[in-house]
């Protein structure tokens, strides 16, 4: 399942003029536009009936109808996603229905991100990480697990990298650091005190700072060189990460797959030597 307004997002690179001045309207408008008949839609985008049902069948949709059951759908679940998960918590009479929204959740977290990731950063960042002498992962709680898993991936690439589960050797490591390291800081807030006093200890060493948290403003990612965003949709104050959790491995592999892919041949070669074998059981 797709989100409606990241289709319209994608295919407005590509839409016609007239297409453009119909999605900016949805996009801008989305809860009026479900409440619309296409004709009243037609007007307000000064369009035709039939211009905005092409559009609909270009996306995906089998007409103008359908594009609208989507679209409130989308909506009642990014409204149910704000009021119910200030705990992180899922209330649903069945097992179903919680699979079909931690899904969609995930999906729309993943697809709001690829939106605001600047290729131009990442390109700057893989430059980066292929120079630099040691790269260093700091992340607590939830983004503890991402920092591992890119630690085992970086390590398959035959790349000298370190992360610690002590949150007191993280800072050693900080302060350790010097300006030929990269240091990666992963924390979906921005605000882990823990992780702003290890991109402190690294600024006084001149370490180059590659952030990983949620979109906008905050202490790590006004500290950090280089910023890489993740999709701002969940809350702060919650039992558990969930789709930041996604997003940011996303990201991860993203990393790991541009560093991989400027250096092929190696890349393969290491990938293969660093491969281990799991034999079948007797």
């Amino acid at each position: 399942m797709k989100s409606v307004l990241v289709m319209l997002k994608e295919y407005q690179k590509q839409a016609s003029p007239t297409e453009k001045s119909i999605i900016e309207y949805i996009l801008k408008h989305p809860k009026k536009t479900t409440e619309k008949t296409v004709h009243e839609l037609s007007e307000g985008t000064f369009s035709s009936p039939a211009s905005i049902i092409r559009m609909c069948k270009k996306i995906g949709f089998t007409g103008f109808k359908d594009f609208t059951k989507a679209l409130i759908y989308e909506l009642a679940v990014r409204e149910h996603t704000k009021t119910e998960r200030k705990n992180g918590i899922i209330k649903l009479n069945s097992t179903d229905g919680i699979v079909e929204e931690v899904t969609y959740n995930n999906i729309i977290s993943l697809e709001d991100t690829k939106n605001i990731i600047d290729i131009e950063i990442i390109d700057q960042c893989i430059e980066l990480l292929t120079k630099c002498e040691n790269i260093s992962i700091f992340g607590i709680g939830s983004s503890l697990i991402v920092a591992k898993d890119a630690q085992q991936k970086f390590m398959r690439l035959n790349r000298r990298c370190s992360v610690s589960e002590d949150w007191h050797l993280q800072l050693l490591t900080a302060r350790n650091m010097s300006s030929r390291d990269i240091g990666i800081i992963i924390s979906y807030s921005g605000q882990t005190i823990e992780m702003i006093e290890c991109a402190k200890a690294m600024k006084e060493n001149d370490t180059t700072i590659i952030s990983i948290t949620k979109y906008g403003t905050s202490p790590i990612v006004e500290l950090s060189d280089y910023n890489i965003f993740v999709a701002a949709n969940e809350s702060t104050f919650r039992s558990g990460a969930m789709s930041s959790r996604i997003s940011q491995l996303n990201v991860i592999d993203i990393l790991y797959s541009v560093y991989a892919s400027t250096q092929y041949e190696k890349s393969l070669e290491q990938i293969s030597k660093t491969h281990i074998r799991k034999e079948p059981n007797q």
